[in-house]
Order: structure tokens, then sequence, then C-alpha cells
């Protein structure tokens, strides 16, 4: 029972299913930078105010950089025993610097300890998520860049019905849009999380004279958390990193699945690298889109890990509860998901070979500009609703004799209506309907030219 902080109250030790079932280990090792860090600071913090003298904080940052060796040359000795990382770094510290390794946790508690590290953790994960966010939206922009000289055009959908034309670099700045919003959540969470709870101890704060601005400022922190339950109980942070890790993860999940539909024979738009793709056991012929397969259904785990953090904080009583050790395996899981998604997105993306010709054919079909004579009629003073009504009527007719909309003659549209004129002819053709959804966020070539110089200082590639 030595080895236990909190071992002197107990006459037995636990049971041995018990004690694999408290450790955390196995996922908090992912914290011990973040763990050695705050030790750092806080040990010098209790130097300035006297609570630890001259060679005990020598002896102590010694024996922490020695631990940090160990670490990353493999030979530190883990022990399971010791449930966690916090634990096991302040016994090594105690083996190799002997009684001053002991007052490392002088006005200090696991509760604070572990919601520092945590927090410590989180920010410069967002900040490697910030980055490769940064890196797949400027792949955006290049690919629509790449893509709107000459124009390629595919069709619109709405209800996956084909709707109206666009341009593909519409289509890809549209995913640009999404994403930069994912930034805009990520940046908020790490601005809100990057609060210090060290010093809040258990729960009540200590008697000790600490200095909680020291060491939040050491440690990056805008400022220490001012209340000391609320440092050690809540999880909100973590949370609102999730729900941002939530919706950035359907955001790929809706491009994977869009891709995935494109790259079938039945549309043939697109096809994926190789690289990307594999093929079947048993069925020469196939290539089939896994890796765009598995980051659609990896969204899964991302709403699963914060639905798993609400169940655990729900109804917690303040102020900390082992429940929110629960809290970083979802957490852990839910980064590395996205994180390796973005990864794939950014190298996948550029290697795509997308069917000009197939995604015109397309884009014409199913009278797609349709809308176009609607408009047309409405601009010479029609009531859209009636309008609407006239061209309905003749694509039903046209549907019905199997014939596409560019075959209509002039004779034809002014037997539907005597507002057609000799100038409605250019709006069957796809290049026309196109120039004219020149409004602002239109996806005429002009708008989207626009936007896309706009996006391009926004990550940087002016």
């Amino acid at each position: 029972m030595a080895h236990r902080t909190w071992g002197g109250r107990f006459a037995e030790g636990p049971n041995e299913l018990a004690a694999r079932f408290n450790a955390s280990l196995s996922f908090d090792q992912a914290l011990w930078r973040e763990d050695l860090w705050q030790n750092r600071v806080h040990a010098r913090m209790l130097h300035e105010v006297g609570l630890l003298t001259e060679e005990e904080l020598r002896a102590i940052l010694e024996g922490l950089d020695r631990i940090e060796e160990e670490i990353q040359a493999g030979t530190f000795p883990w022990r399971e025993e010791l449930e966690d990382v916090h634990m096991n770094l302040e016994a090594r510290l105690m083996e190799l610097v002997g009684p001053p390794g002991g007052k490392l946790h002088t006005a200090r508690s696991r509760n604070d300890q572990v919601a520092t590290d945590l927090r410590l953790f989180l920010r410069g994960a967002l900040d490697e998520l910030l980055a490769l966010l940064l890196d797949l939206r400027r792949v955006l922009v290049k690919e629509a860049e790449r893509h709107l000289e000459p124009l390629y055009v595919l069709p619109g959908y709405t209800h996956l019905q084909r709707a109206q034309p666009i341009l593909l670099a519409h289509w890809f700045l549209a995913y640009y849009e999404m994403l930069s919003r994912d930034a805009g959540r990520l940046k908020d969470a790490r601005e809100r999380l990057n609060e210090s709870p060290l010093g809040a101890a258990a729960l009540a704060g200590t008697g000790f004279p600490i200095d909680r601005h020291y060491t939040a400022k050491e440690l990056g922190f805008a400022r220490p958390m001012r209340n000391s339950l609320d440092a050690v109980a809540s999880r909100d942070f973590a949370l609102e990193v999730l729900s941002a890790l939530n919706i950035g993860m359907l955001h790929l999940s809706r491009l994977a699945e869009e891709l995935i539909l494109y790259s079938t024979e039945e549309f043939a738009f697109v096809e994926v690298p190789d690289a990307f793709a594999t093929g079947s056991s048993i069925m020469p012929q196939k290539k089939n889109p896994d890796i765009l397969e598995l980051i659609r259904a990896k969204a899964g785990r991302v709403l699963g890990a914060l639905v798993a953090l609400s169940a655990v904080v729900k109804g917690l009583p303040l102020a900390y509860n082992k429940d929110l050790q629960e809290d970083k395996e979802p957490l852990l899981d839910a980064l590395a998901t996205y994180r390796d998604s973005l990864k794939l997105l950014a190298a996948l993306l550029p290697g795509l070979r997308w069917r000009r010709e197939r995604m015109g054919q397309a884009a014409e079909g199913g009278y797609a500009l349709a809308t176009e004579l609607a408009d047309y009629l409405a601009e010479k003073g029609l009531p859209f609703r009636e309008a609407h009504h006239v061209v309905g009527r003749l694509v039903r007719r046209l549907a019905e004799e199997g014939r596409p909309l560019k075959d209509l003659t002039l004779e034809e549209l002014k037997a539907h209506h005597p507002l057609f004129a000799e100038d409605a002819l250019p709006l069957l053709r796809l290049e026309t309907a196109i120039h004219r959804r020149r409004s602002y966020g239109g996806t005429a070539p002009e708008a989207v030219r626009a936007r896309l110089l706009e996006a391009k200082k926004e990550v940087g590639l002016d």
C-alpha cells in the first residue's frame, strides 16, 4: 500500500479486478509531456513562494529531466499498479531524488493536476488540428482554381435529383466555407479552455501561499480559473471540443459521401486515386473507395464520443467524481480520428480525376435548365408562379416524348407562351445558364473567381 498516495487510510489493498477497472494509465499516459511541464512550473512556483529550497528545486528539476529522457528512450519503468501517469511520474521522481520528490505535490491534488494536463494537451491538439484544417482548406482552394479554367460544370442536386448546373470550383468552395467555420469553432473552443485549474487543489483551494497567476502565465494560460469547484469539476471545455469535432467530422463525411457517389459507374464524374482505393478478393474489376467510406463511417465514432462524455457529466454533483476519468478515451479517439481524416483528404483530393465531358452531359440532362426559361418569363413580366407552371407543362410534354430541353424550337416555345422570343433560345445552352448565376455567392465564373481570390488571401495563398 505504500506506493499508493492514499494508502495510509486503508488496511488492505484493492481487489485485483477493481484495481484494473480503476486504472487509467493505458490512455492517460498520452499526457506525460503536459504532466512534466506542469510539474516543472509547479515546482518553480513552490520555490518562489518559499515552500521549496533552492537545493530541493534543483533536485526535482533534474529528476524530471531524467524522467523525460527515460520516456523518450523507451526505458521508463511504467507500472500498471500505480493507476495513472501522474502517480507513475511522481513515484519515479521519488526513487530518483528521494524526499524532495515527495514535496512536489504540496498545494496540489490530482483533481486539479489532471484537469490542467488535459487543458494543456487539448490546446496543443487543437493547434495541430487547426494547422491540418488550414492545409485541407488550401487544397480545396487550389482544386477550385485548377478546375475554373477551363470551366468544369456538373449538376447541382436537391433531393439527389438534378436541379441546376454549377461549377465544380463552386462545389469545392462550398466545402471550403464549411471547413472555415469548423476552424472558427475550434479556435473558439481553444480560447475558452485556455484557463488554468492548477491551484484549485482537491476542490476548495489551498491554505499554502501559492501564486496561481504565476503558474497560469508560465503554462501559457490566459488566466487562472476563478472558482476552485468549477476548476476541478467541469468538462464543458472537452464537450465543446467534441462538439466542434463532431460538426467538423460531419462535414468531412458529407464530402466523402459525395465523392463516393460521384465515383460510381452510375455517376462516373470522378475517379478515386488508386492509392486511396482497394479491390475485391473475388471480383477483379472492382475499385472500391474504402478510405472515403471509412471517413464517412468514422463520423459515428466522433458523435459517439460526444454522446459518451455528455452522458458521463449529466447529473454529476460537484466537485470531482471518478466518472470524469471517462473523459479521456473518447476524447483522444475523436481527436485522432478527425486528425487522420483531415490528413487523408488533403492527400486524396489532388489525385482525383474529374471527367469533364461526362459531368457536362449530366448537367445538361434532366431538364436542369428549365429554371432559366421560368426566369426568362418572369423577367418579361409574367408572375413567377405562372411562369413556373408554363415551363412545368413544357417539361412534362418533353418528358413524355423523351426529348431533351435543348431540342426545343422557337415555335414550340411560343406555343407554350407568347412571351418567348428569339433571345430565349441561348438559355438552353449550359454555358449561358452558368454565366447568368452571377449574384453574390452564385456559381457564375465571375462570382466564383471573386470568392476564390478572397479565399486565397484567407489561407495565405495570394
